[in-house]
């Protein structure tokens, strides 16, 4: 499942660095551990993205304009998801950054037909390669275009399925079939105009500062439809906990992308403002749509 988080703004103009997964990283990380469910402290089986709102360019980052901004969260878990968004709703005021945030409503995200082949886009930067403290491995480019970039991502995304404890040894041999093939088209002409789609992240883990090449492209993945919804929900890649590897199809079939979503909590959170049958989860989209001006 895939649930928008939408949050009023309440200091429009603030901003976040370009690159702001480690900090959404530690506000989730914080929400997980403040709940007090010790089998979640660990739980790596879940995505989100960036902070989608309209959003102006600076030296300083990201400058939020809208009244609304977006945070998606991803995982099969729909426990866990409760339980997160349980925590999420438990503050009335949230500071990330600069940004001063209050939560409002959530969205259930329908979920796709996903076939043997999609084309997906990174709505979060996608990471090949988990460092070792103290080596620069992580941060060594390779060619979206070569074997080794699929490969890496094939043997992640199959370890993480076997770690999950979802599939059996017979599921796991049948999901040999998997590669990656980027849209180098798209590539080439990022390089023509001198633009990047391959930069250098921080990731904290234990609070050692770890860093790593994320890529940004769009790609085919060619793999068995178990497989497709695995990364679709729970991220492609290293460090998807962490905010990474988080994808969304290229073209969508449907119109109506999202529904009212009210997860499930003991208590009762009403819309400020209003009656108690109107929650914050039934209240109409308005500017969260827009999405990140590319840097």
């Amino acid at each position: 499942m895939r649930v928008r988080l939408i949050f009023s703004l309440k200091n429009k103009g603030s901003f976040l660095p370009f690159h702001h997964q480690y900090i959404l990283a530690q506000f989730l990380k914080g929400l997980i551990i403040k709940g007090g469910r010790e089998e979640f402290y660990n739980y790596n089986f879940f995505n989100f993205s960036g902070l989608k709102g309209q959003t102006k360019v600076s030296r300083s980052g990201l400058h939020y304009y809208s009244s609304l901004v977006t945070l998606v969260l991803s995982s099969q878990n729909e426990e866990f998801m409760d339980y997160l968004l349980e925590q999420v709703f438990a503050a009335s005021k949230i500071e990330l950054g600069n940004l001063i945030l209050s939560p409002e409503y959530t969205e259930l995200e329908v979920e796709p037909t996903l076939e043997v082949s999609n084309k997906f886009v990174c709505i979060s930067p996608l990471v090949l390669i988990t460092p070792a403290f103290n080596e620069e491995a992580g941060k060594r480019f390779i060619n979206p275009d070569s074997d080794e970039f699929s490969d890496l991502l094939y043997e992640s995304t199959l370890t993480r399925m076997e770690k999950s404890g979802w599939y059996t040894p017979e599921q796991l041999e049948s999901f040999y079939k998997f590669q990656v093939v980027p849209d180098m088209v798209y590539v080439n002409k990022l390089k023509e105009q001198q633009k990047k789609f391959a930069r250098i992240y921080a990731v904290y883990d234990l609070d050692v500062k770890y860093e790593v090449r994320g890529y940004t492209l769009p790609f085919t993945l060619y793999a068995a439809p178990e497989v497709q919804d695995f990364v679709f929900k729970c991220g492609l890649g290293a460090f998807t906990h962490k905010g990474f590897g988080m994808m969304d199809l290229a073209i969508h079939a449907s119109e109506t992308r999202t529904t009212p979503y009210k997860f499930k909590r003991e208590g009762f959170v009403p819309y400020k403002g209003g009656d108690r049958d109107r929650t914050r989860q039934n209240v109409a989209p308005s500017e969260t749509e827009e999405p990140l001006e590319e840097v």
